[in-house]
């Protein structure tokens, strides 16, 4: 295995650092369009009227 004689670097030439930074701003991205689809389809959804449709639905395969 190669030695590596740069602190901040893996072997392979890539920033530790740089990496995680990458890795945290991916990360709060994540979470903010995380709770912005999970309401928006939520607050779009009628759950009466996901139950009437189901129930027929259920009928039909009988």
């Amino acid at each position: 295995m190669a030695k590596n004689n740069r602190p901040n670097e893996t072997v392979a030439g890539t920033s530790i650092q740089k990496v995680k930074q990458q890795n945290q701003a991916s990360k709060n991205q994540g979470q903010a369009g995380q709770g912005q689809f999970g309401t928006e389809f939520a607050s779009e959804t009628n759950a009466q009227e996901v139950r009437r449709q189901n129930q027929k639905s259920q009928q039909n395969k009988k």
